[in-house]
């Protein structure tokens, strides 16, 4: 697996969503996804929302993904708040 692959496999399950996917050594992952889909929702169920797309290939191809999950309200707040 390679950040584009993990990248179009979450913007499968999630279209709308804004995908930023990286990684230093092919193995270990960090994925930002921002997605009006996770209002109201709290991180744990967010986390599994993307790890329900990605399969069985958590685990497997992809031994460890750190998530960062924001709606678009949260991203612009942060935004905000580190251009203050």
């Amino acid at each position: 697996m390679n950040p584009a692959e993990i990248s179009r496999l979450i913007q499968q399950g999630l279209p709308a969503a804004e995908v930023q996917v990286s990684s230093d050594d092919g193995t270990h992952f960090a994925a930002q996804i921002i997605d009006a889909g996770f209002a109201g929702k709290p991180p744990l169920a967010r986390h599994k929302m993307v790890y329900a797309i990605l399969g069985e290939r958590m685990g497997r191809e992809i031994h460890a993904l750190s998530l960062r999950t924001l709606t678009p309200d949260e991203w612009q707040r942060q935004q905000q708040r580190s251009q203050a």
